[in-house]
């Protein structure tokens, strides 16, 4: 379709409005005024409004919050509760084991629990008022290039309006132009134009491959007499049940203001058992004694989904390239260890921020000039946070015995562990043929749904408030569906429709003929893309549907 798009042209623009853009953005306008620079700053956002793609545990290290915005407090920022005292616990089927020490990377006494969604929410109102031109409701669809197509000069928005067949309807509006000297992009985990990006600009070379967890979490309204109006902590981790040993993962729960309770599951993806769905775990979790005892009498809020990069420094892109930088969690840059991300995701879009500006200054945007990214960083106290939690992931990864071997030696020796640069496979490669066990134990799962305080996928999808046109073209590409219904189904049993927490795909039958068929939902589709990561025959791809859709999270 040959479209004549408009083209607007900014110095610098952000992709994504998450944490690290926001950061960046914010910082960027700080120190063009410092310098008396005059700058024209745009940030998009695929969601209808900022924030409502924002969710995480969150426990905030409000470390980079502190440098970026001093008198945060006074400024409003939506802060739940502060930890005031730190619970590790071991879960078996029936019961628990509190631990006896809480590892030093999870000492969180002091720190904030926020809801990312209300957290970034704030931020954007915050950089709106200094300036930044923020735009929600539009996807960044396509990077454009220079003729000679290494130097990245802007990006694309999502034509608005298609009908099903991809044909204009009568409200078509095509995607923008939107140019820029620098792009910083900050999609997230698995960002779909950071792994176009990966084609063409070979980003990923020499670098191992980048690993997630996918997680589940809830908001939940207590009694007014509940857990915490006793407990002397109110950040809660847990590990062991419902995983097995070699599956990493586990468990939160934190105190939120209002009687309210955070509480999550996440799973490794690097997981072998096909039959494995991350929601039937959520909601084992939730049955616990231990957990069911604290939210007992308790109502589901709101829900959401969403994959976590956790593959940490071994696993990060080059961060930098002509006319463009990496920020966030596309960048694999998370505290894996401590189990957050917000704190260094923003200081990593603060130190992009820093970098632009000298590029200003210099007039020079290719990737020599813009390197001084990756030298800020490497003097930054996120990269000794990266440092430390460099073999992590990788460790979790290792089954049995060997797991603990390596975990004990990292954490003596600040993350170095018996083999720096311990390797690790990519998720999509890891499962194993299924066994008739496997089917039998998913068969005979007891399912403990009540629609209030233990509610299923499509509830779930209902309370994350995801909204998508329907006649539309679907965002989600499965390149041949003969796999999924043939080869896939017969050696996995299609785990596409376990391991998607807003039920997208499902297999149907012909009674007459017994031909198989998939059929997407991807009107219930929660943006988590972890179809993308662990397909074993990398058949799907996620794309962005229509800016303005997906989840509406606002408290998670």
């Amino acid at each position: 379709m040959d479209i004549e798009r408009e083209k607007i042209e900014f110095d610098v623009l952000f992709v994504g409005g998450g944490p690290a853009s926001l950061a960046g953005a914010i910082r960027l306008m700080q120190l063009a005024k410092e310098k008396n620079i005059n700058l024209e700053v745009a940030l998009i956002e695929k969601g209808a409004e900022i924030g409502s793609h924002g969710l995480s545990g969150a426990v905030l290290n409000p470390i980079a919050l502190k440098e970026l915005i001093p008198d945060y407090s006074e400024k409003g920022c939506p802060i739940e509760t502060v930890v005031r005292g730190d619970e590790f616990l071991y879960l078996t089927k029936n019961s628990f084991f509190r631990a006896p020490f809480v590892p030093r990377y999870m000492h969180n006494k002091g720190y904030f629990v926020i809801s990312l969604s209300k957290f970034t929410k704030w931020l954007g109102e915050i950089a709106l008022e200094m300036g930044v031109n923020i735009f929600p409701g539009f996807a960044g669809k396509e990077v454009l290039y220079a003729e000679n197509n290494k130097n990245v000069i802007g990006i694309r928005t999502g034509d608005k309006g298609l009908g099903k067949d991809g044909a204009p309807k009568s409200n078509f509006e095509s995607g923008i132009d939107l140019m820029a000297k620098v792009t910083v992009f900050g999609e997230g985990a698995r960002g779909s134009l950071v792994q176009d990006m990966a084609k063409k600009l070979d980003i990923f070379s020499d670098k191992m491959p980048q690993v997630f967890e996918v997680g589940i979490k809830e908001v939940i309204q207590l009694p007014e007499i509940n857990y915490f109006s006793t407990s002397k902590g109110n950040d809660i981790h847990t590990l062991g049940y419902p995983l097995d040993f070699d599956t990493p993962g586990g468990g939160f729960i934190y105190e939120m203001k209002d009687n309210k309770v955070a509480i999550g599951f996440l799973a490794g993806l690097c997981y072998e058992n096909p039959m494995f769905d991350i929601y039937d775990e959520f909601l084992k979790f939730k049955s616990h004694p231990f957990v069911a005892g604290i939210i007992k009498g308790g109502k589901v809020l709101q829900q959401g989904a969403r994959t976590v990069s956790t593959g940490g420094y071994y696993t990060m892109p080059k961060l930098y390239v002509n006319g463009a930088l990496f920020v966030g969690g596309c960048a694999a840059i998370q505290n894996t260890p401590a189990l957050k991300g917000i704190h260094a995701s923003m200081k990593s879009g603060m130190l992009a921020a820093e970098a632009i500006i000298s590029a200003l200054e210099e007039n020079s945007f290719n990737a020599e000039t813009l390197s001084i990214y990756k030298a800020l960083f490497e003097k930054s106290w996120l990269n000794g946070e990266m440092l430390e939690g460099r073999n992590f992931a990788q460790a979790l990864a290792k089954k049995g015995i060997t797991k603990f071997v390596h975990l004990g030696a990292q954490y003596f020796t600040k993350g170095r562990g018996i083999r720096d640069g311990l390797s690790t496979e990519e998720d999509c490669t890891t499962l194993k043929q299924i066994k008739e066990s496997d089917q039998a134990e998913a068969e005979i799962k007891k399912k403990v749904i009540d629609g209030t305080l233990y509610v299923d996928k499509l509830t779930g999808v209902y309370l994350s408030k995801t909204m998508h046109r329907e006649d539309q073209p679907c965002h989600i590409i499965v390149h041949d569906t003969n796999i999924c219904v043939n080869e896939c189904y017969e050696k996995y049993r299609s785990p596409c429709t376990k391991f998607c927490p807003g039920n997208v795909y499902e297999i149907e039958t012909d009674e007459k003929t017994m031909k198989r068929r998939l059929k997407l939902n991807f009107s219930n589709c929660l943006h988590c893309k972890t179809c993308d990561i662990k397909d074993p025959y990398r058949n799907i791809k996620w794309t962005c549907p229509e800016g303005g859709e997906g989840p509406g999270y606002t408290m998670v």
